[in-house]
Order: structure tokens, then C-alpha cells, then sequence
């Protein structure tokens, strides 16, 4: 099939070809297996050519028409590389996904135009650029999901092996062996379960553990460990790989997690660091290891990032002063102190220098990484975007003069409570003042950030001297919180998540926050379990979806519950329904109850438990 695509400006315009557009991308997004149709599958998968004739140049000239098929492999290119150069204007949610991508859609609708699509990306997306994982992450993810077929097909079409490996480092081609273990991972990702399993064949772990040696470059190992990271989201293919890590002498994240532990270092080998020490904490963990969180000095430090007001997939160093996403969602975290009153300053030193919004929030900020909103994309938040050039709030952005942060570059952020205004600056470089988040909040301010994947930075609360302190009278974070010894502990995930299965709570605990009394009926579906804080925050009732009406205060007792109607404005009437099988009230004496039982390292983990009571007010 012969799909003609105008480029010009005017078509662009063209509401006629939006709407053609938007056919095009409704029509395919939803599809599970990618299928060749005899019609429209000319060109084939080629094999990868090593060299790249200046990717960063190619593009398809506005005011060209294609009228060749959209399958064949320059035009894929070309759409690939408009799509990376468009990530950057992509900052309205409101805006129309660009024609690139929805062509890009089109074209992996078929076996072997997802064949080209995963191979031209391997191909063409640069090394220099900071959108390029990004835009791998992004076309990947809209694509269609691949049947088990077409995944044999990819690795053979890649020749994923350990020769491949070695070539490869010969001729220093690292933009391919990079691009290479990004589409691994975010294939695993994308697929965790049966099929990541059968991605993950003995040359695809061949290869990757090849990658890892210490004299292939650093940004090829960085994306190896994030993809053995990823393949193991399946139990599997986790038990695999620890298996061949643990006969392995000496097991090479552990060379890697010493191989670059130098403070103050900039370049790629301090992420390859933290990756290699995550892993060994959280997922491949060798025996008898040493947790990081053992060893950490945390003298003088009073705030630090909070690991109970974090979205899932955000990695937090053991020092809790550095964070970094390697998932395909929008990661957010806040700290562990706020400020009401005043004027206060703090430092990020950004690490790496592609999309983070940073910045302050309030605790009525919403993390929703699955659906890309973080800080700056509600009205309780304000951030810095350093990538895109932009200010954020409330999902709306506006551009400032400061060039693109590099690595290095030290972010400063001025909160002044008092004159209601957020100023930004780059290395010492102030913008001017900033106010829109006051007209909904005035107090209870956060020091936030959100990650986009592959992004990592450090914050200084002011335990450490300032870079660039402002000119101004203000307060350090660190000079007026206060942390335990146990709140200061960031704990490994899986001593975590045995922690929770040995919590209890009382029965009548609201099912969102385990913190209330359930009190509250949403109608009309007359589903219980919710706190009336949570409850407020709800539009739909979680349980079935229904549109929530009217949330009705209830006293539960056994077998009974008392209704108070106070949403229809009607006070000082009850009416009580019995409520057959509902939960029974406990006594306000009832105490959670906590098993240290068969859990490794109970007096620390004990410890950090306890303090998530604590950290719960600023979360």
C-alpha cells in the first residue's frame, strides 16, 4: 500500500491531514502481534550497516512528497529522526502526536515494517543527542506489540551474540552496541513476562554479559546493567541471570560498582557505579553481600529524599541524596522536609542532560508516572526543565533564556515565602521570578523532582557548601530538619516489601491509605473502605469505576452502618442500613503488630520501619 505523506508547512496545518492522521493512529493503536499483509510489506529487513552517513543531517525536507512506500528503510530513518528532533516541542498534552510518529505507528503495524522500525533505530539515533534513548523508549512504546516470531526474528536481524559483542568493540561502534541494549530493555519491559523470556535467549545474555567487561566503554555498560535490570522484571529470567552472575569470578558488577566510586565524578562511569551498586542491592544479590545502606555515613545530615513519597520505579541511592529512573514512566520524588515560612535555597548537580522537571511542590502534588505527569503539571507544583528549555506549571510550560544543562551544571532553586516568589538559576545565571503555584498554594512547600528515563542528578539539602548561594538571606533544609538514625536508612526493595507482608492493620483501615478509619460510602454503587481524605481525592470509585455522585460519612459497626447526611446538606437526620458481611469495628487501642520474624537484617529493618511512621506527615 502506497501512503503519501506532505510534509510541507501548509499540510501540516491542514485540519483535513490531521484528521487523516489521527485515523491512521486510531486505527492501530491497541494491536497486539505484529502481522505481514501481502499488500504494502515491500522491502525486507536488511542487515545493519556499521556506518551512518551524518544521521543528525538527514531529514525529510519540508515541502517533499514522499510517493515511495512508507516501508522502505530511508523513509523510516528519516521519520525516526523527525520524531527525535519533535520530542523536544512535544510540551503541550493537548497537542496532536507529530506525523512522524504516527507514521512510524502505521509502519510497525506489519511484521517486517517493525522489523525495519527496531533496526533503523539501532541505526541512526545518535550518541551525542540526550533525546535519543528517549525517543527509542517513546517509538517502541507505541509501537504494537511483537509475537513471539517477530522477537526471534529481531535478535537474528541484530546478530545479538558475544562475537557480535567483541566486533563491535573493535571497530568502537558504540552508538549501535548503546542503541542495541536500549531496544533489549525496553523490549523487556515492554513485555515482562513469557515473551521477555523468550527474548532473553543464551546469545542475548551473551552479549550483554560480554558488554559488561571493563574495557568496553561506559556508556555500552551503563545500558547492559539497565537491561539485565529490566529482563529481570521477569521472575524468570531473574533467576537466570543471578544463576550465571554467581559463576562468574569475579562477578563483574561487583568490579563495576568499585570501578567508579570517585566522589565528584561526571562522566558516564558515576552512573554505571550506581547502577552496578543498585542491582547488587535490590535484584542479582550475591551472597553475603553487604548492603550499601550499612556502610553509609550519615552523620550531619538531617533531610534527604523520601523514600515513602516516591514513585515506584524511581531508584534512590543509599546516601538518599541521589535519585535516577531507568524506567519507561515519569518518576517523582519529594524530600523529607517542607517549608511554611521564610526563604529557602537548595542545589542539584545534574548528572545527566536530558528531561527532569525539578523543582517545589506541595504534599497535594500528584505523582502520575504512567500517564508522564510529575512536578510542574499541576497547579500544586513549579519546575525547572534544563532539556526543553521550560518552565512548568500546571501543565503548561514557557520557555527562559538559560542554554541546555550539560552535566555538571549545579541548578539552584530560591523559594521565598514571604515576597511569594520561586527564582531559578544555572550555575549562579538567575531567571527572574516566578508566582504562579501561590495562587493555590502559600505554605507546605517540598523540595520535588521528576526523572524521564535514563536521568539521574544529586541534590544538596546543605549539609554540603552551596555552589552558587544566593545573594539573599535564606535557610538550608539542613539546618532545620530532623531524621533519625532509622529514617535516614534507605532500605534495598526486597527487605521492604517483606516488611509489608508482615504488617497488619485493623480491620476497619481505610483500603487506600491504612492510616484512617474507613468512613466513608461513595454512591451511587454504595462501595465502602475509604477515608474521607482519600475519598475526596477520588473521581471514580476504584472498586468499579462508577462515577462518584455523592460521599456519604458513615459509622461502621457490626453488621451495621450509620449514615450521616452531610454531602446533601442535610444535618442533624441519620438513617442506618444494615450492611450484611461488612467489617467490624475495632477497639481504638488496636496496635499494628509487626513480625520480625525470618527477615533478614531485623534490627536495621526493624528500624526503618518505624521511621515510615514518621515520614508519613511529610509525604
Amino acid at each position: 500500500m502506497i501512503i503519501l505523506v506532505w510534509l510541507s508547512v501548509i499540510t501540516l496545518q491542514s485540519s483535513s491531514f490531521q484528521r487523516l492522521l489521527s485515523r491512521i493512529y486510531t486505527s492501530t493503536m491497541g494491536a497486539c502481534l505484529c502481522k505481514d499483509t501481502p499488500r504494502g510489506s515491500q522491502g525486507h529487513p536488511g542487515e545493519i550497516s556499521d556506518s551512518v552517513d551524518n544521521p543528525s543531517r538527514r531529514q525529510v525536507p519540508l515541502g517533499h512528497i514522499v510517493t515511495e512506500p512508507l516501508n522502505h528503510l530511508d523513509i523510516i530513518e528519516s521519520l525516526i529522526l523527525n520524531t527525535m528532533y519533535n520530542i523536544k516541542t512535544l510540551v503541550d498534552n493537548d497537542r496532536a502526536l507529530p506525523h512522524s510518529l504516527l507514521a512510524i505507528h502505521k509502519i510497525a503495524d506489519t511484521e517486517s515494517g517493525w522489523l525495519l522500525v527496531v533496526s533503523s533505530l539501532v541505526k541512526v539515533i545518535p550518541l551525542e543527542d540526550p533525546l535519543g534513548p528517549a525517543t527509542i523508549t517513546l517509538l517502541l512504546d507505541e509501537c504494537p506489540l511483537p509475537s513471539k516470531g517477530t522477537i526471534a526474528k529481531i535478535t537474528s536481524n541484530l546478530k545479538i551474540g558475544k562475537k557480535t559483542a567483541l566486533d563491535e568493540r573493535k571497530s568502537k561502534n558504540i552508538q549501535r552496541q548503546r542503541n542495541t541494549c536500549i531496544v533489549l530493555g525496553c523490549l523487556a519491559e515492554k513485555m515482562a513476562g513469557p515473551n521477555s523470556t523468550c527474548l532473553m535467549t543464551g546469545n542475548v545474555l551473551d552479549y550483554l554479559f560480554t558488554n559488561l567487561e571493563s574495557d568496553c566503554d561506559p556508556i555500552v555498560i551503563l545500558h547492559s546493567i539497565v537491561a539485565l535490570e529490566k529482563f529481570a522484571q521477569t521472575s524468570e529470567n531473574k533467576s537466570t541471570i543471578s544463576q550465571a552472575l554467581d559463576q562468574m569470578v569475579p562477578n563483574p558488577l561487583e568490579t563495576l560498582e568499585a570501578w567508579g566510586g570517585v566522589n565528584g565524578q561526571l562522566d558516564t562511569r558515576r552512573e554505571v557505579t550506581f547502577c552496578a551498586q543498585w542491582t547488587l542491592d535490590n535484584l542479582f544479590v550475591p551472597t553475603g553481600r553487604n548492603f550499601t545502606y550499612k556502610s553509609m555515613d550519615h552523620s550531619g545530615k538531617n533531610v534527604i529524599l523520601n523514600c515513602n513519597d516516591v514513585s515506584e520505579n524511581l531508584k534512590i541511592a543509599p546516601s538518599g541524596l541521589e535519585a535516577r529512573c531507568d524506567a519507561s514512566s515519569f518518576e517523582s520524588v519529594r524530600c523529607t522536609f517542607q517549608a511554611n515560612t521564610g526563604v529557602w535555597y537548595y542545589e542539584v548537580m545534574v548528572i545527566t542532560p536530558g528531561v527532569m522537571q525539578i523543582g517545589w511542590a506541595t504534599k497535594n502534588s500528584k505523582f502520575l508516572n504512567y500517564e508522564g505527569n510529575g512536578i510542574g503539571d499541576d497547579e500544586y507544583s513549579l519546575a525547572y526543565d534544563g532539556c526543553r528549555q521550560l518552565i512548568w506549571y500546571n501543565a503548561k510550560c514557557e520557555h527562559h533564556s538559560h542554554p541546555c544543562w550539560k552535566p555538571g551544571d549545579i541548578l539552584g532553586l530560591l523559594l521565598d515565602l514571604d515576597k511569594q516568589e520561586i527564582i531559578f538559576s544555572l550555575n549562579g545565571n538567575c531567571l527572574p521570578a516566578y508566582n504562579q503555584v501561590f495562587a493555590h498554594a502559600r505554605s507546605g512547600f517540598f523540595a520535588a523532582a521528576s526523572f524521564m528515563s535514563f536521568q539521574q542528578c544529586e541534590f544538596n539539602f546543605g549539609m554540603k557548601p552551596f555552589r552558587y548561594p544566593p545573594k539573599v538571606a535564606f535557610k538550608k533544609f539542613n539546618d532545620y530538619g530532623s531524621l533519625t538514625d532509622e529514617e535516614k536508612l534507605i532500605l534495598p526493595r526486597h527487605m521492604r516489601l517483606a516488611l509489608l507482608r508482615q504488617v497488619t492493620v485493623k480491620e476497619d483501615s481505610c483500603t487506600i491509605c491504612f492510616d484512617k478509619q474507613d468512613t466513608v460510602m461513595l454512591l451511587p454503587c454504595d462501595h465502602t473502605g475509604f477515608c474521607m481524605d482519600c475519598a475526596m481525592q477520588l473521581e471514580v470509585c476504584p472498586l468499579c469505576r462508577t462515577n462518584i455522585e455523592q460521599r456519604k460519612q458513615v459509622v461502621v459497626r457490626t453488621n451495621s452502618v450509620k449514615i450521616l447526611n452531610k454531602d446533601d446538606g442535610v444535618h442533624g437526620t441519620e438513617s442506618e442500613e444494615t450492611k450484611p458481611g461488612m467489617k467490624s469495628a475495632k477497639t481504638e487501642d488496636e496496635k499494628i503488630q509487626i513480625c520480625m520474624t525470618d527477615v533478614e537484617s531485623s534490627t536495621d529493618a526493624h528500624s526503618a520501619l518505624e521511621a515510615t511512621s514518621t515520614h508519613t506527615e511529610s509525604s
